[in-house]
């Protein structure tokens, strides 16, 4: 990462209402980069805490699928609110996908989409695949769902697969993207969201202590991202970085209740977003913590 950057960096991008075309807006100024300085550097410029989250899923689908395009794409798992294998009805069949994917995170304007779906045979134990599928194609229908009080900015999609062609990854869909994705996220939303933290500390000029207290806690995702999200003691490091955000609330919410009112009240409505994974993440991390010595 190159940190002078970040460091020297102070201009921000516009919002863009067209969630593709902003993010095409971002890639055309950053350059090349890997998925942690998109996640960072690009974080940074963005003008609300819902772009910010969007650029950090944008890096953690990059890493699950390095060959992306480089254009906006979501991962589409969720059916009724479950990601259980065994409750997804979505199927795939000779290359052809047919079901149903609710809630996708910029689903309704994204590119391409990962679609997780079920592919044993007939009375095996469930199994999934991921296949890619791109909107526009005969059989992909998106639906955008009405915004929610949560990041409003950042839009939902429903997809709709009749009898769509696919092009299949390679690996278990489960093992090598559903379940590492949910770190993944974990990972680059942290790193995004106190990237993003860290530039509205630099333009309100909050206390210097609380802009190296955030850049810390960036260096250690830094660290965390090296780690696969299989590693159990990745997960020990990553909770030891939630802990030290969920430490520095208070700081931070002083810092911009004493600061232009935007930010503050962008925060307030967006920074649940945090808490969403909660659960899930407390599990893995109780798991992993369970074969070191902090248990």
């Amino acid at each position: 990462m190159p940190w002078q950057t970040l460091l020297n960096r102070r201009e921000r991008l516009p919002a863009n209402a067209d969630l593709a075309e902003g993010f095409a807006t971002l890639l055309h100024q950053l350059g090349t980069v890997t998925p942690f300085e998109l996640a960072v550097a690009g974080a940074r410029l963005m003008a609300t805490p819902g772009l910010a989250f969007l650029v950090g899923y944008q890096a953690a689908l990059r890493v699950l699928w390095p060959s992306a395009p480089q254009s906006l794409g979501a991962l589409c798992a969720t059916e009724q609110r479950s990601l259980r294998p065994a409750d997804m009805q979505t199927r795939l069949k000779d290359l052809r996908l047919n079901g149903r994917k609710d809630f996708v995170t910029a689903g309704d304007v994204a590119n391409w989409l990962l679609i997780a779906a079920r592919s044993e045979e007939l009375g095996e134990k469930p199994r999934l695949s991921l296949a890619v599928v791109y909107p526009g194609e005969p059989g992909v229908r998106l639906e955008k769902l009405p915004a929610i009080p949560l990041m409003p900015d950042i839009s939902h999609g429903r997809v709709f697969l009749d009898n769509a062609y696919c092009e299949l990854l390679a690996g278990d869909g489960w093992d090598a993207y559903v379940k590492p994705f949910r770190t993944l996220e974990d990972v680059y939303v942290l790193s995004a969201m106190t990237s993003w933290l860290y530039g509205v500390g630099q333009d309100s000029d909050w206390p210097q202590i609380l802009q190296l207290r955030l850049l810390a806690l960036l260096a250690g995702c830094a660290e965390v991202s090296r780690q696969a999200p299989s590693s159990a003691a990745g997960h020990v490091v990553l909770g030891g970085l939630f802990a030290q955000f969920e430490g520095l609330k208070a700081e931070v919410n002083q810092a911009l209740a004493e600061g232009p009112p935007l930010w503050a009240a962008m925060w307030q409505r967006d920074q649940a977003v945090m808490d969403l994974a909660a659960g899930a993440r407390g599990k893995r991390l109780a798991k992993a913590l369970a074969g070191s010595s902090l248990d």
